[in-house]
């Protein structure tokens, strides 16, 4: 089983789009970027995720919707990074620096399709030694799949032959009221975490661990999006959640500020990058021809700390032969009447 032909690259070469299903979710996956192009909620009117109804619109505007970034998701400091004394220069895409494994990472790439099923479709792909810098082949499987509680599942595995990095996030962009039509800056949002990374003004950690408590970033119990004290709304930071990666637990709570429609995150990871979506107004429509403005979704990524290879006191994402990288989160969703 193939899937429907979504598009094609600007080499030719086709992208596939599988539905799954499962309890009152659904989704929509293509394998390029083993990007979650839509997601819907039975009952719920709009859908759950910022999307685009043609590849082209992927190619050109898209900001990691719904993708597999990585092999290192987040942020290296100059694209720079030593392992085992040999040092390495990744691609550097962003203001001198390396974001979610440069410009052609795994989000701008052809996966290929392993396995589908009615509530499941498992993608693979083998991300070359010397691909954006990076040392070693990392053969790669993403599996989503819908649960009957209606939580969208994402399992990313990895092996390599060579010592290198790997840290995987799943980048969709969520909105719990309407699709994007206005911002998520209403939304309600708790996250388990007592401590952040402070940035500096290229978003890159300062090396500081800093407290939650009274600040911008103290999401321990229930609150707006938006800060309530001084309106502070451009959230780009990862919240330390562990020292290392942990069993599956939840980490975070979200609420539609209109809908009632609420979303947990569960995962193995040990940190969780919040991004608020401010971005430029994109110039196409997305999912049902809705055009996103800033701050149309939020993005809550599990994931290793950014810029963990430049800082050995973060939790690391160091990956040997012979050893399996394994992430596991959940997004699960409930309408009010569910509650």
């Amino acid at each position: 089983m193939t899937g429907d032909t979504f598009g094609h690259t600007r080499d030719g070469d086709p992208v596939h789009e599988m539905r799954i299903a499962g309890g009152r979710l659904s989704a929509r996956i293509l394998t390029y970027g083993a990007v979650v192009r839509d997601l819907r909620l039975a009952g719920h009117d709009s859908p759950l995720v910022l999307g685009f109804e043609t590849l082209d619109h992927y190619l050109d505007h898209s900001l990691f919707f719904g993708a597999i970034v990585g092999r290192y998701a987040n942020r290296i400091t100059g694209g720079k990074f030593i392992i085992d004394g040999e040092r390495y220069q990744a691609d550097t895409n962003d203001n001198g620096n390396t974001l979610h494994g440069g410009s052609v990472g795994l989000h701008r790439r052809l996966w290929s399709l392993k396995e589908h099923g009615e509530d499941f479709v498992t993608l693979g792909i083998s991300d070359l030694s010397g691909d954006m810098g990076f040392p070693g082949t990392l053969d790669i499987s993403c599996t989503y799949r819908i649960t009957p509680a209606s939580a969208l599942a994402v399992e990313l595995t990895a092996q390599t032959d060579r010592a290198t990095l790997c840290n995987l996030a799943h980048h969709s962009y969520f909105n719990l009221d309407d699709g994007g039509r206005g911002d998520i800056l209403s939304h309600r949002m708790r996250i388990a975490a007592q401590a952040y990374l402070p940035v500096n003004e290229r978003a890159l950690p300062t090396g500081a661990v800093m407290p939650v408590e009274g600040t911008a970033f103290d999401f321990v119990l229930p609150r707006t999006i938006r800060h309530e004290r001084d309106g502070f709304t451009d959230y780009d930071y990862n919240f330390c959640l562990a020292s290392a990666r942990q069993p599956m637990r939840q980490v975070a709570w979200v609420q539609g500020g209109r809908s009632g429609v609420e979303m947990e995150v569960w995962t193995t990871e040990p940190g969780l990058q919040l991004y608020a979506g401010q971005f430029p107004a994109r110039t196409v429509p997305g999912l049902d021809g809705i055009t996103y403005r800033s701050h149309a979704g939020l993005c809550l990524e599990p994931q290793i700390w950014p810029d963990a290879p430049n800082r050995p006191y973060f939790p690391q994402a160091l990956l040997r032969p012979g050893e399996q990288y394994r992430q596991v989160s959940e997004y699960r969703f409930r309408a009010p009447e569910d509650i």
